[in-house]
């Protein structure tokens, strides 16, 4: 089970801080991803972290403004994110998979979404 928090409204140019938190023992086993879904929009990838942590994969939009990491002594994944753009408003998912990919079908266990939501 996922629970993602941290979601909020903040002006442009802010920042804020998501964490995903996971049940059970094998959350190293997972690798770990950010979506988010704006409205009337298709969910699409934000960043992915491998299960290790040492390897980080970002879509172009986000990059150099979004950073994933985790701790996983505290089943944790955390998205920090800087400069945010009203364009960055949607829902966003935590999501645990097998494959160090992009492709949100190949996830197998995905939060319940928290809010962003960036004023201009």
């Amino acid at each position: 089970q996922l629970q993602a928090y941290g979601g909020g409204l903040v002006q442009a140019g802010g920042s804020l801080r998501l964490s995903c938190a996971a049940s059970g023992r094998t959350f190293s086993s997972y690798v770990m991803g950010w979506f988010r879904q704006a409205p009337g929009k298709e969910r699409e990838f934000a960043a992915a972290i491998s299960r290790s942590g040492g390897t980080t994969y970002y879509a172009d939009s986000v990059k150099g403004r979004f950073t994933i990491s985790r701790d996983n002594a505290k089943n944790t994944v955390y998205l920090q994110m800087n400069s945010l753009k009203p364009e960055d408003t949607a829902a966003y998912y935590c999501a645990a998979g097998r494959t160090y990919t992009r492709w949100p079908h190949a996830y197998d266990y995905w939060g319940q979404g928290t809010l962003v939501t960036v004023s201009s």
